[in-house]
């Protein structure tokens, strides 16, 4: 299960997989200019337990579906179901 936004105080991650302890962002254009903040933002949920995937938003609107398909071999079901 894949969950999103969710509140990571003091941070809000674009989406969450619990049982894998993952948090995914979506990195749109405005990360090449937040880079440290990513960084120390990426560091404290790292303390916290969690891995960070961070997948370029170019990704995403090129091909959706292989985004998710990734997704969903780390986190869950096939997407198989979802087609």
């Amino acid at each position: 299960m894949v969950v999103g936004p969710v509140r990571a105080t003091p941070y809000t991650a674009d989406f969450y997989c619990p049982a894998a302890k993952l948090v995914i962002e979506v990195d749109g254009q405005i990360h090449n200019f937040t880079i440290r903040r990513d960084e120390a933002r990426d560091m404290y949920m790292r303390n916290l337990g969690l891995e960070i995937l961070r997948i370029p938003a170019a990704d995403v609107m090129r091909d959706a579906l292989s985004v998710a398909d990734g997704l969903v071999r780390l986190c869950g079901p096939s997407t198989a179901q979802l087609r």
